[in-house]
């Protein structure tokens, strides 16, 4: 039987240490690597750097290896591989699928409101496409896809369909659900949708597994590896830690640091929230392989 090439990855961005939440994305993704005896790597989505915070890379790497968990090739640094994102978006540019966009956040939500929507907490408003024929006298400030173009170029259904191995089949009309997303912001900086499909062709990634909170840029993300002509990988988003308010865990909400003074400790809680046993072992090797055992189980041929 022949053996399918697998390549995983875990791309914590170093706004701080890893806590609960992050474990449970981290550990999947391993195991998932471990079970179908691939290569799992880590790489530092630091390419918003205003919030990354000095150190804290190494710190997430150090917690890493404190769980048994270790890249299986030295890890990558997102702000060292920005020549690649102004190659995609150069190619984009030259197909005529991006376009300049002038508007702030705030013309953009008033746009949207006078549409007779409404804006949801923790969502964004979708664009409008008002700088998609022109900026109208406005001063460029970011660079958008012009998704409508994509799909009509390559002849794309209208509604995305993907597969998620744990959630089922997905659906999303990206152009109209979502809008012209941003690839480069009006800072300068590079957009997560384009740093993070870039960099996951150019290091082979074939599986994707990461927290149901990025579940929605999956379509988008197709979208734009379509424009690119780069491959698909497959996908599966692991269930959300949530804090004591109910919303996810995360470090902009507070999320504490993992306590790592006991690492097979904090590896149960977040193995119970993938639906795996506790390990009674005192051992990270150990309970690390027993997991890989119970995981191969369920997702090793998906």
């Amino acid at each position: 039987m022949s053996v399918v090439r697998y390549v995983g990855r875990f791309a914590p961005s170093p706004t701080g240490l890893l806590h609960a939440g992050s474990l449970v994305a981290a550990l999947a993704s391993w195991l998932d690597a471990r079970a179908h005896q691939g290569q799992w790597l880590v790489r530092i989505e630091d390419v918003d750097t205003p919030r990354s915070v000095a150190g804290a890379d190494q710190h997430i790497l150090e917690q890493l290896l404190a769980c048994g968990m270790q890249s299986d090739s030295a890890p990558t640094w997102q702000s060292q591989r920005t020549h690649l994102y102004e190659a995609a978006l150069a190619q984009l540019i030259d197909k005529g699928w991006v376009y300049p966009c002038g508007c702030s956040r705030k013309e953009i939500e008033d746009a949207y409101l006078a549409q007779g929507h409404d804006l949801a907490r923790h969502t964004a408003a979708i664009y409008p496409g008002t700088c998609r024929d022109g900026l109208q006298g406005k001063p460029a400030r970011a660079w958008r896809l012009d998704v409508q173009a994509v799909i009509d170029a390559l002849q794309l259904p209208q509604t995305l369909e993907w597969h998620d191995r744990r959630m089922g089949p997905q659906l999303q009309d990206v152009a109209k659900e979502v809008g012209d997303f941003v690839l480069k912001r009006a800072d300068g900086l590079w957009a997560y949708q384009l740093a993070v499909v870039v960099d996951d062709a150019d290091q082979g990634v074939t599986h994707i597994v990461r927290g149901e909170d990025l579940h929605d840029n999956t379509a988008r993300q197709v979208v734009l590896q379509k424009a690119l002509g780069l491959p698909t990988p497959t996908y599966l988003h692991t269930p959300l830690v949530l804090g004591e308010n109910h919303e996810k865990l995360s470090k902009q909400n507070g999320a504490q640091a993992l306590d790592l003074r006991n690492p097979i400790a904090e590896l149960n809680r977040a193995a119970g929230v993938l639906g795996l046993a506790t390990s009674k072992s005192s051992s990270v090797v150990d309970a690390l392989h027993g997991w890989v055992q119970a995981w191969s189980s369920q997702y090793s041929f998906q």
